[in-house]
């Protein structure tokens, strides 16, 4: 009995994790006054993108970025158009042998910069 409850407890366990899909969450704000166009989030890796054609002003969007096919380390990417045809690059966070570190990463694009924050894992 004893050991068939131990069993139980190491599968539940083993369960929390098992199931959870190896990835980002990835949110962007535009909180500047023009719509943004031509949004991609993706990994060094460039194995999956999520494409956005366009974000109005004060509108949010959230997606799900898979990192399943990664393998390598690598950091986030960002790019966007401005309404001025100003192409906007942004970087950072890091990921490890093809695993994220964070579980959301918060894009806020102000008129004249774009701000960056990263959340950990949740357990």
């Amino acid at each position: 009995m004893k050991k068939t409850l131990l069993i139980l407890i190491i599968l539940t366990l083993n369960s929390c994790f098992m199931f959870k899909e190896n990835g980002i969450e990835m949110k962007i704000k535009n909180n500047s006054n023009e719509t943004i166009t031509n949004v991609e989030f993706t990994t060094t890796e460039k194995l999956e993108i999520i494409k956005i054609d366009k974000i109005e002003p004060n509108e949010s969007v959230t997606e799900f970025l898979s990192m399943r096919k990664n393998k390598t380390d690598g950091a986030y990417s960002l790019t966007f158009n401005r309404s001025n045809g100003k192409k906007e690059i942004s970087g950072g966070g890091y990921y490890t042998n093809g695993g994220s570190l964070d579980h959301l990463v918060d894009f806020i694009v102000e008129n004249d910069t774009t701000i960056v924050k990263f959340d950990g894992p949740i357990y």
